[in-house]
């Protein structure tokens, strides 16, 4: 009977959780140079989710539902550009973009630029370049709500100042207060952190009840949940020791949360730790990525609880690149079933999850480093 109850036990929990994920690739540009990052975001206030790319040497967004591009910038600093943040910081329905450039990792001193795009009227052609008090190595930035309701422009560096080899002062992560006139004020800053080395992503998440967003943030000293004090200060605490190159959150069907991580920069391995009490219980899902460089979570599959998508570059160790879906098979995110969604069609540089038509499933959106491309994975699951 005991036996009878727990094989009963396992085909409903895993009849749970056994949806099949079916995505269709749609290239929507082939001419892509690096493709270093991508934003979901209505650019237009016509109530559709738009794609943005920041390119090496342009910004553009492609339009909901033809996917006409649109170039709003062109190349803003000698070097690539790197990172780009998109979101409606005005309440006028359409987002607002801020684009990080000179990239140079090698280059710890005189590096990095970070720049406000001030949109046309039409939202179309050239927007004016706002130039901002930049740290060496500018490499990921957000808007993030802060306690007013209204927004911040968070930015971080890879390295710190000076930095060789990854060693020496931490980097300094900054937030870019908005200013009455964005073009012609000066935007005050405040410090956020000062204590990482070599960190390659971070993430905006709204960890509890207040209205701000708070940070999860990952690099060689572990992965780290800040939250912003009453004095505009951050506190800190830590989720995870290991290197940590990307970082996202979740939730599983009963409202814990999970956080997924690629380990360490650039790394092999995809981990999710899942809340258990006040500790974290590490489950390593996969450890063959080559040069895993981007991961995003959402519930694709209409389970409840949200799945992880992960893809890696393969550009150093050279290998055939890749998307992997992971589905939890429990309620408790503890076994995992792998699906590999593609291969050597895109090279994985940054990965975006959204709903683009509206019909409640996300889809999957993919830049391509040496593909040159960039591409949705329709939900048709």
């Amino acid at each position: 009977m005991k036996t009878i109850i727990a094989l009963l036990a396992l085909f409903i929990s895993t009849s749970l959780f056994a949806k099949e994920p079916k995505f269709r690739q749609q290239e929507i540009d082939s001419e892509v140079g690096v493709g270093y990052g991508l934003q979901l975001a209505d650019m237009n206030g016509d109530g559709k989710t738009d794609v943005v790319l920041v390119d090496k040497d342009k910004v553009a967004w492609y339009q909901n539902p033809s996917w006409k591009k649109h170039q709003v910038s062109g190349h803003l600093t000698q070097r690539d550009h790197v990172c780009v943040t998109a979101r409606d910081i005005d309440g006028d329905g359409k987002a607002e973009l801020a684009v990080g450039g000179q990239w140079n990792p090698g280059d710890t001193v005189n590096s990095g630029a970070v720049f406000y795009l001030s949109p046309t009227p039409d939202r179309s052609g050239n927007w004016k370049p706002v130039k901002l008090y930049h740290e060496p190595t500018t490499h990921r930035m957000h808007w993030v709500k802060n306690p007013a309701g209204k927004f911040d422009l968070v930015v971080k560096p890879l390295y710190g100042r000076g930095n060789k080899g990854g060693r020496g002062d931490p980097l300094k992560m900054h937030a870019y207060h908005l200013p009455k006139n964005l073009e012609k004020d000066e935007w005050k800053t405040s410090l956020v952190s000062e204590f990482l080395h070599n960190s390659h992503n971070f993430h905006p998440v709204n960890w509890d009840k207040d209205q701000e967003e708070e940070l999860l943030v990952t690099g060689v000293e572990g992965t780290w949940l800040l939250d912003r004090k009453k004095d505009n200060t951050w506190s800190r605490k830590q989720i995870a020791k290991p290197f940590g190159g990307e970082v996202r959150d979740g939730k599983l069907p009963d409202g814990r949360r999970f956080v997924a991580t690629v380990e360490p920069r650039h790394g092999s391995v995809v981990a999710c730790y899942v809340a258990d009490g006040k500790k974290w219980t590490r489950h390593v899902l996969d450890t063959t990525f080559k040069d895993g460089h981007a991961l995003a979570t959402a519930d694709f599959l209409g389970l409840g609880g949200q799945q992880i998508v992960a893809g890696w570059r393969g550009m150093n160790p050279r290998a055939v690149p890749g998307v992997k879906l992971f589905v939890p098979l429990d309620k408790d995110y503890t076994k995992w079933k792998t699906y590999q969604l593609s291969g050597a069609e895109i090279a994985v540089e940054d990965i975006k999850a959204g709903d683009l038509n509206g019909d409640g499933k996300p889809e999957i959106i993919v830049a391509g480093r040496q593909t040159h491309n960039l591409k949705i994975f329709w939900n048709d699951s």
